[in-house]
């Protein structure tokens, strides 16, 4: 992993008590910081996260470059770092996990609930979210009428909205009212416009996967944790697949 400014991976790691950059730098000078079991020699010196040993008046740091988190959003909250029209998924991640430059990778409406990435990893985030990729993101979905054959019909074909026709979709029937709708692609209010077209209305929306990962089963509505390795492989994995295989 290339080795990163000491002070800049002090401030990057959050916690109970996060630090700016400019407290790192004033406990380096004062030699409250070591690296391997060394006194730090400057702010600016080169660490590697992966291999380093840090340690503040002598107690251990778990340094990670970025971080990566799971979100069961709840109804109410904005996918967003700036609170304009209600409070942010980022209200909800706990101070042991919060950093600063986190944010949301993708977006959910207002009043949609379930699976969400949030990262301070552009790059990672960049990956799952090109639309080269085609990453699939399937969706829980509630209707005021019963889905149809028909309407599942001209979700595989493509409907035509006011901004083009969409992306073939795959639209399951469920229950009386209730459907699994898969995307590959992410307009705005898309997977409504596409119910309105076929004469339907969405009255509760819920994300359950992105690409390979699944909605964890042990994260209840409003709560976050980290991704685990595999949870990361799986998104990976979506990335990477052959997005001629959507088409």
């Amino acid at each position: 992993m290339k080795p990163e400014r000491l002070d800049k991976l002090l401030a990057s790691q959050g916690g109970e008590t996060p630090l700016s950059r400019r407290d790192a730098k004033a406990l380096i000078a004062r030699g409250r910081v070591t690296v391997d079991g060394v006194r730090a020699k400057s702010a600016e010196q080169k660490i590697d996260p992966e291999t380093a040993s840090v340690a503040i008046d002598g107690v251990p740091l778990t340094l990670k470059t970025h971080v990566y988190l799971l979100l069961h959003k709840p109804k109410g909250y904005v996918s967003s770092t700036d609170a304009g029209d209600g409070p942010t998924v980022l209200e909800l991640v706990p101070p042991t996990l919060f950093r600063r430059g986190l944010f949301p990778a993708g977006r959910l409406d207002k009043d949609t609930t379930g699976l969400m990435l949030l990262t301070d990893d552009g790059q990672f985030a960049h990956r799952i979210l090109a639309p080269k990729r085609h990453v699939k993101k399937r969706y829980f979905v509630t209707l005021d009428v019963p889905p149809t054959e028909e309407m599942a019909k001209r979700f595989a074909k493509g409907v035509e909205l006011s901004d083009g026709v969409c992306k073939p979709a795959s639209l399951s029937i469920v229950g009386q009212n209730t459907a699994l709708v898969t995307l590959t692609e992410g307009r705005y209010h898309q997977i409504k416009r596409m119910f309105a077209a076929c004469g339907a209305a969405v009255v509760g929306l819920h994300r359950v996967a992105i690409g390979n990962l699944n909605l964890p089963d042990d994260l209840p509505e409003g709560a976050v944790r980290e991704a685990t390795d595999a949870e990361l492989a799986a998104l990976c994995e979506s990335a990477a697949q052959d997005p001629t295989q959507d088409k």
